[in-house]
């Protein structure tokens, strides 16, 4: 019998464990979907489509002059869009859900002390998320609508359209939303040692000229929306920096603690 007859299949044992995973994988996204699903469900009877679009049209239209409101320039806009809108909220609900099943899916796959990393990232990936939407939604929407509204001619009758609105929510609710992550981006780059805490200090000047750009570019040309997104990611980067500090000297490998001494004095 010749040595390649003899030399053992690299796959061999291999399709199992892949099929497998593929069977978690799509559990766990069947699952996520239908956390999705429940609470898309339950925002149609509480507080019903209609009722989640008149809220998040209550910034601008608290700005619009007195007898103006939004309009639908599409015939099912105003079946469409309140759904669109209810479906994102639904996603927001269940967005601890969401993450909770990307997490029990790589789980299996760390090391004890990557563990310790991953779910405290999670939490705070949802929770600043959430924390992004909700600035962006409660402060920086009425700053600029009214910012806007001020620099309006008065023989210009401003009716939005309510599909340009929606647009419009979902861009900055994205672009707040991810620049509120800055921190868990920090930890993970400097958890993985891609750069060091003096480096992360020594850049921070840096990062405030970047901040700015992404704001210019990100949001509307004013300078309102532009301050309210590049001041929040610069103290959030400085966050990051202390959270990184912490993170590094609690989820150490065991052998990358520093060995004690085998004998006292």
């Amino acid at each position: 019998m010749s040595s390649e007859e003899n030399k053992p299949d690299e796959l061999a044992g291999t399709e199992q464990p892949f099929v497998a995973h593929l069977v978690e994988l799509r559990d766990r996204l069947i699952r996520a979907v239908l956390a999705v699903g429940i609470c898309f469900a339950a925002l149609c009877l509480w507080p019903g489509p209609g009722q989640m679009y008149d809220f998040l049209a209550a910034p601008l239209v608290a700005q619009l002059p007195p007898g103006a409101t939004l309009i639908a320039t599409n015939v099912i806009s105003p079946f469409v869009v309140p759904l669109k809108i209810t479906l994102m909220a639904a996603f927001l609900l269940a967005l601890p859900v969401v993450l909770y099943q990307v997490w029990a899916f790589v789980a299996p796959g760390l090391y004890t002390h990557e563990k310790k990393l991953v779910f405290p990232l999670v939490l705070s990936s949802t929770l600043l998320f959430l924390l992004g939407v909700a600035f962006c939604y409660f402060f920086v929407f009425g700053q600029v609508f009214k910012f806007i509204q001020s620099f309006a001619p008065k023989s210009i009758t401003a009716a939005p359209d309510i599909e340009a609105y929606l647009g419009f929510v979902l861009t900055m609710f994205i672009a707040f939303g991810a620049a509120f992550e800055v921190p868990v981006v920090v930890v993970v780059l400097a958890r993985m040692g891609m750069v060091s805490i003096v480096q992360l200090r020594a850049f921070r000047s840096y990062f405030v000229v970047i901040a700015f750009v992404i704001a210019a570019v990100i949001t509307p040309p004013d300078i309102v929306s532009q301050l309210a997104l590049a001041i929040p990611m610069c103290i959030l980067y400085e966050l990051g920096i202390w959270a990184a500090q912490i993170f590094i000297k609690h989820t150490q490998a065991p052998e990358d603690k520093p060995e004690e001494s085998a004998t006292s004095g």
